[in-house]
């Protein structure tokens, strides 16, 4: 567009001169050069955003991220519903380190080949593919979910067993539509939650759901006035009661409760984890801890244990309340591994001469957990629930069983969770597990007695 329109202003100046050379006067030559020059600005801005917004991904041919976040925001705002399909190829890293790089690629051009001819034939075109990031692709199609919910399902299940020259390729996905919310990146974030959500065929939840703008507010202004619900639940040893695990929702101005699962993920994105942590610690130490002599097991982000401001305020509240050092235990998972390993250690160290119990959380279900029981100065293992829920496998028994012999030889605890029924009970007990908890023994209580 811009090459013609220089050429057009070129041609325009030159006639005039020829036809007109004698009569014109010193503004005009002025103007000219103006012209010019703005119109060779305008041609190198055009070539400027051409380069800046990169319309097709290089290896799979569809739409690049940015140009589609452009198109797809558009289309959310002229349609009255439009619907978003996240599909992924989970095992892109694996295959990157078995076949190739190469080969990586070509099962995500393949893949996305696929995804268009699928709905195509189904009958919809004209719609936006786009490469979000590794192995995750967007669709976006014009109205509501129900519409193409069939589609999506039949989709899913083509590609339980799909393979790209004899590679076995997983695939994940989810749907959402404008319903949820007309923000793009809030509709993005919930398709990786509820693609999450489906790979753990977790049933819906029973707390509260609502639009993500909404629960943004909600969290500050929880955070603002301090709101919300500590529940507890008793640990045991041999029969005794010796802990409290502290559950935290925090509460709206209409005294509805928002769960952990809604929250953290808001708190994060808001910077806010580290005032949420030292809020709730300060809370249970000073109103709870004080008519009580169980520990006191509370989950903390590790980032926040890894701040200094943190640290700092732990460390002059167990020296204002001497008597609640060895009864504070933080509970701590991570699915990335902090590398300054040595210094984590020190951290950790130096809380535990204050009076600090360190507890490594979610044993034997991601290998973080495991590289902490090695590396780390702790003071007690916590099994995944995973195990709970079917502890009357054999094969998750001894593996419990391998991990609480590993502690004990290292002068480490071991608790479990989530025990059910007394069989389930009898045998963590007769395993010498220390700290065992569950509904079987004690339910969720609103206050500290007891």
């Amino acid at each position: 567009m811009g090459l013609p329109i220089f050429a057009l202003i070129v041609a325009l100046i030159s006639h005039t001169l020829v036809s007109s050379y004698e009569s014109l006067d010193l503004s005009f030559y002025i103007e000219s050069i103006l012209l010019v020059i703005v119109s060779i600005y305008f041609i190198f801005y055009l070539i400027y955003r051409g380069f800046d917004v990169k319309i097709t991904d290089a290896i799979t041919q569809t739409f690049s991220r940015e140009y589609l976040y452009e198109y797809v925001n558009k289309e959310i705002h002229k349609e009255k519903k439009y619907t978003l399909v996240l599909l992924s190829v989970d095992n892109l890293q694996d295959i990157n380190s078995l076949y190739g790089i190469k080969n990586g690629d070509k099962v995500l051009l393949k893949f996305a080949k696929y995804l268009g001819e699928y709905f195509v034939e189904k009958g919809i075109d004209h719609f936006p593919l786009g490469h979000l990031k590794s192995g995750d692709f967007i669709l976006g199609l014009p109205g509501d979910k129900r519409e193409y919910q069939t589609h999506f399902e039949i989709l899913c299940l083509k590609l339980s067993d799909y393979k790209v020259d004899d590679i076995e390729v997983k695939i994940s996905g989810a749907i959402v539509d404008t319903s949820f919310s007309q923000n793009l990146e809030y509709l993005i974030d919930k398709l990786f939650d509820l693609q999450e959500a489906n790979k753990n065929s977790k049933k819906t939840q029973n707390h509260l759901e609502m639009n993500p703008s909404e629960l943004e507010h909600f969290v500050i202004e929880s955070m603002r006035e301090k709101s919300f619900l500590i529940l507890f639940q008793d640990v045991f040893t041999q029969e005794k009661k010796v802990m409290k695990e502290c559950f935290v929702k925090l509460k709206t101005s209409d005294n509805k409760l928002i769960h952990p699962k809604s929250y953290l993920k808001v708190l994060n994105k808001l910077g806010l984890m580290l005032d949420f942590d030292l809020m709730v610690v300060e809370e249970i130490m000073k109103k709870y801890m004080q008519t009580s002599e169980y520990i006191f097991a509370i989950t903390i982000s590790p980032k926040s244990l890894r701040n200094r401001i943190f640290t700092t305020r732990i460390k002059e509240l167990l020296h204002e309340h001497k008597e609640l050092r060895h009864r504070v235990m933080f509970v701590l998972s991570e699915t990335e591994y902090y590398p300054h390993i040595h210094k984590y250690n020190t951290l950790l160290n130096s809380l535990r001469e204050q009076g600090v119990l360190i507890t490594i959380d979610r044993v034997g279900a991601i290998q973080t957990s495991f590289l902490y029981l090695r590396e780390l100065d702790i003071d007690c293992i916590r099994f995944d629930p995973f195990y709970t829920k079917e502890i009357q496998s054999a094969k998750l028994q001894s593996i419990i069983e391998g991990f609480n012999t590993i502690a004990h030889k290292n002068s480490i605890k071991s608790w479990i969770k989530m025990l059910e029924d007394e069989a389930s009970y009898k045998w963590a007990n007769d395993l010498e597990i220390d700290y065992i908890q569950g509904k079987y023994l004690a339910s969720l209580q609103t206050n500290n007695e007891g």
